[in-house]
């Protein structure tokens, strides 16, 4: 399809490897071996004047599932199919071509290894998100088309009225991007494995996203993957990407140090 001769590796990755559940990160671990240098892409963003807290603000209500989290405004895009070599890379991976926004969150996953999210900005309301924990029988109606029922323990992603996604797992259809889709709100963020293994469990859910949430993703990689995304949407679907980036980290994971002879 992309009219080149191509080279599928299938690999297979132990649970205490999630590192490795990414093109960069198998990147990174075979430099290592070989003692050479891994290339990360490039993440260089071209913004406009207006910054991004006048679209949007974030609240963390519970630290201890959502230790941090990350989101961009993108405006003036233009939902349409991906380009040929997107498409491809991302079919030969398992993964379904949707739009140029949902692929490109897609696609940034397998690259980085970092789950993303993209909403409908004019769909969520009040400007505001706030990440917190279900009230028990809350319902949320997921991008599958299901109403789930939640419990107290399952974390969610709020705007000022409602759930709009199951953190860590699924989406939400209310905010769903469609092809009326002119401005994103894009997500990324670090849910803890416990939190997010508990929920796919209990919904029956499994994700592109929560398999590696569960099994841990790196928190000082949020950023690089959300500023990768932003640049890939404003490049295929022509939108804007509004000044700076809302980073909220109230439970900073300190990285360990481990020494070696």
């Amino acid at each position: 399809e992309i009219g080149v001769n191509d080279v599928l590796l299938e690999i297979g990755i132990t649970p205490n490897r999630p590192d490795c559940l990414s093109v960069v990160g198998t990147a990174r671990e075979v430099a290592a071996i070989l003692s050479g240098n891994a290339r990360y892409p490039d993440t260089s963003i071209n913004e406009s004047g207006t910054p991004v807290g006048d679209y949007v603000s974030v609240e963390i209500q519970s630290p201890e599932k959502c230790p941090r989290y990350t989101c961009r405004v993108i405006t003036g895009v233009k939902i349409g199919p991906s380009p040929k070599w997107m498409k491809a890379r991302l079919e030969s991976s398992g993964i379904r071509s949707i739009n140029n926004v949902v692929d490109v969150t897609n696609y940034v996953l397998l690259e980085l290894g970092q789950p993303l999210h993209a909403f409908d900005y004019d769909l969520v309301k009040g400007k505001k998100i706030i990440v917190r924990q279900a009230g028990d029988g809350e319902i949320i109606k997921t991008l599958d088309g299901v109403e789930r029922k939640l419990t107290g323990d399952d974390l969610l992603i709020c705007d000022a009225d409602r759930a709009v996604a199951l953190a860590g797992v699924m989406g939400g259809a209310d905010t769903e991007v469609s092809e009326r889709t002119r401005s994103i709100l894009l997500e990324s963020g670090y849910f803890s494995p416990d939190s997010v293994r508990k929920t796919s469990r209990k919904t029956g859910l499994k994700s592109e996203s929560s398999y590696r949430f569960e099994r841990g993703v790196d928190p000082e990689g949020v950023v690089r993957a959300l500023d990768r995304a932003a640049a890939l949407i404003a490049e295929l679907a022509g939108g804007k990407v509004a000044a700076g980036r809302i980073d909220e980290y109230p439970a900073k994971i300190e990285p360990a140090v481990v020494s070696v002879t």
